[in-house]
Order: C-alpha cells, then structure tokens, then sequence
C-alpha cells in the first residue's frame, strides 16, 4: 500500500464504527452512526482545501479573514450505500454539489455494472469527494472513478468507512493518483467478495432491507 491511502483512526470514529459492527445494531443506529462518522472524516479528506483572505467587519473593526477559495466542492455518491455518507458530509458541507454513480456488483463475476450516472457540468472545476461505505473488491470504486475522470473531474479523494487489503490494491492500481480515505482496514474478503470482519451488507443494513 502507497502512501495515498490515509487509515483515520479517531477514537470517536473507532468507537462508532465498533457499534455499526455489532450484529444486533438497529437499522436507526446503523444509520444514525453512518452518518455520524462521514461528519468526522469529511473534517479530515477536507483538512487541505485552499484558503483565500477575504476583508470582512467584525463587531469590534475590520479584518483579513481565511475563507474557502474556488469552486468549493462535489460531494459524488457512489449508489445505493453512499447515501448514508453523502447526508452526513452534506450536513458539513451543505454548499457543495451532488453527484450520483449508479453501480451494482454482478453477484457471479463481482464485475460492476453501471445503471445511473449524474454530475454537475462544471464538475473540472471542483474538488470531488466520492463516499461509499465499502471499499471490498475496488472494481466498482475504480469503475466509478474512471467514469467522473471522463467526465472531467481532475481532482478526486475517494472516502469509505471500511476498506479491505484486495481493494485497496485494486484501486491504487486504476488510480494511483486518486488520495484513500478510511475508517479501517479489515482483514480480508470471503469468497462473496464481502469485507470479514467487516460489518455486513452496508445498504442492506442501513435501509433495512434483509
């Protein structure tokens, strides 16, 4: 592993996550610690976002004050999972712009198969953060990477709660450019191409669904 992958292991983060582990998590929990926990890594995958200084008045006189400089961002969800990161990233970065990557993994081959796909035009001009709970197998990340690449995005971070060793890799070889964010690294992937120890099926778990 290069160093474009960052391991974000916050105490809070860490004692969240080890709730959406938990089998017997209620879906409202699951849900509500998703959330909770792309707050906190939206802090740390936008930690390096450029500055500009900007006059302003405050109550007592004037002043250069540090303010967010450019086109801000795209916040890109990688479907159906990657909701529950997007509203919780959403919640710090409210100005940003949405994207969606529609995706599903053919459960025979894991290949994945594209059946949406929504960004803003100007999408060149931002910085884009895509979020999907799970990064197993990385075939569909990298597909989903490729696809904003064509549509113009220069400039990405991809976010997830959990990554696996052979995602990992998958995605640093389609883009060895493109900077990883995540929570942890589990051990390794069942031959379903799920993360162990993981924490199941994130959108089964976080919309209720099995």
């Amino acid at each position: 592993m290069s160093d474009t992958l960052t391991v974000v292991g916050h105490p809070l983060i860490l004692h969240k996550l080890t709730h959406m582990r938990r089998k017997d998590t209620s879906t409202e929990m699951f849900r509500r610690r998703l959330n909770e926990i792309a707050q906190l890594l939206a802090y740390e995958v936008t930690r390096d976002l450029p500055l500009e200084l900007i006059p302003i008045e405050t109550p007592l006189g004037g002043m250069e004050a540090p303010q967010i400089s450019g086109k801000k961002l795209c916040l890109v969800s990688i479907l159906r999972a990657g909701n529950g990161m997007l509203d919780g990233m959403l919640q710090i970065l409210p100005q940003a712009r949405v994207g969606h990557v529609g995706l599903y993994r053919d459960p025979a081959t894991l290949v994945p198969v594209e059946y949406y796909f929504k960004v803003p035009e100007d999408i060149a001009d931002r910085l884009s953060i895509v979020v999907d709970p799970m990064l197993a197998t990385g075939h569909s990340a990298a597909a989903a990477l490729t696809r904003l690449k064509e549509a113009g995005a220069g400039t990405i971070k991809y976010v997830c709660l959990l990554a696996a060793p052979e995602g990992i890799k998958v995605l640093q070889a389609a883009h060895p450019d493109v900077p990883i964010f995540t929570a942890a690294v589990d051990d390794h992937l069942n031959e379903h191409g799920y993360i162990i120890p993981g924490l199941g099926d994130a959108g089964d778990r976080m919309f209720g669904t099995k």
